[in-house]
């Protein structure tokens, strides 16, 4: 039997510096990633991570202290280093910290100014932009005295590295014969095309989680295993047996996948609508899914509800979900693309939500 929980424990505001809130990462959050006292976080509409540390003292309840890195700084890029890169996960394994595109192509929006003819022609128009298609591996700095931050080549020699610095060696182009998935590669995101939006670290390699598609109501999951490729800086997808990436299929009741977040070997899965839609918005459990070793079916029973969680409409959509250690246990903090009012209390401020962990 499925057992949901949604109230709210309290509110954690997140103060973003004037350059976020201009460039509007503090409404479009995608991702984020608790780090012993600090968050990582991403919005979609840059090409940069965010980090943030817990404040004490005058702003108890609240991650400030904003530093930004910018990809291009990190890794090389396929295209120009201020293209948004869309990033859709962070996922932190010890001294890495792992930041994934959505692979996405995007359809053009209907403004409410423009005319029948403008706003069609509109909707023909798709675009695809180079950054999207990336998965980096960027070097996480601890040197004791401040708090972690991003280099491209840390102390200890490890580089900072991305899958995709050239298309031909991209995700995309590993899918382009899929069976199931090369379809919805030319199907923008928000029409259930292919559009990753997760990453979580399973050993050695990750989990990234897709929004779309949703085959006849199963969402997909893909295991990948980056490894050194042949120039520096960058990364090439290792192998499975004889493929570069595994499939799962996971009965999350017709919707799609909005995050990932480990916990121990279990994986939350953020589920939400693959389409340009609100809610139900659900935090699935896939007991034991780091000891996953071959493609797997998962049906619903193996993936029980922990948390509903609340949905604005056409707002307070949850995007990125992350376990956060706390004096009386582990939370799950929970942060939201196109925020509601109520959650905008400050200038440069939002706020997310923090819950238990059933």
């Amino acid at each position: 039997m499925r057992t949901m929980h949604h109230e709210i424990e309290r509110r954690m505001a997140l103060r973003f510096h004037e350059g976020s809130v201009d460039a509007e990462t503090h409404v479009n959050i995608s991702a984020i990633r608790g780090d012993d006292g600090c968050l990582w976080l991403a919005g979609d509409e840059t090409a940069t991570v965010e980090r943030m540390r817990l404040a004490e003292g005058e702003h108890p309840d609240s991650y400030g202290e904003q530093r930004t890195f910018r990809l291009a700084d990190l890794v090389p890029l396929p295209g120009p280093a201020e293209e948004e890169a869309d990033i859709e996960g962070l996922g932190l394994n010890g001294d890495w910290l792992w930041a994934v595109g959505s692979h996405s192509l995007v359809r053009k929006k209907i403004k409410p100014k423009h005319d029948d003819t403008k706003a069609a022609k509109r909707l023909a128009k798709v675009r695809d932009e180079m950054n999207r298609h990336v998965v980096a591996r960027l070097a996480v700095e601890r040197d004791g005295d401040g708090p972690p931050r991003l280099v491209r080549e840390a102390s200890d020699g490890r580089r900072s590295a991305v899958l995709g610095a050239r298309r031909k060696d991209s995700l995309t182009e590993a899918l382009a014969e899929d069976p199931h998935l090369s379809p919805f590669l030319r199907i923008p995101a928000k029409d259930n095309g292919f559009d990753v939006e997760g990453v979580a670290v399973k050993g050695d390699g990750l989990f990234l989680g897709l929004r779309g598609p949703v085959l006849r109501g199963w969402a997909v999951l893909l295991e990948i295993a980056p490894s050194e490729g042949s120039e520096a800086g960058e990364l090439t997808l290792g192998r499975f047996g004889g493929s570069r990436y595994r499939k799962h299929f996971l009965d999350l009741d017709g919707l799609g996948i909005r995050d990932l977040c480990p916990h121990g070997d279990d994986l939350l899965v953020l589920a939400g609508p693959s389409m340009d839609l609100d809610g139900p918005i659900r935090v699935h459990r896939w007991h034991e899914a780091a000891k996953s070793e071959a493609p797997e079916v998962v049906r619903s029973e193996q993936l029980p509800v922990e948390l509903e969680l609340p949905h604005g409409v056409g707002h307070d959509h949850a995007e990125g979900i992350s376990v956060v250690s706390e004096s009386d246990g582990e939370k799950l903090f929970v942060v939201y693309d196109s925020p509601a009012e109520h959650r905008l209390t400050a200038e440069h401020t939002v706020l997310g939500d923090v819950f238990d962990l059933p």
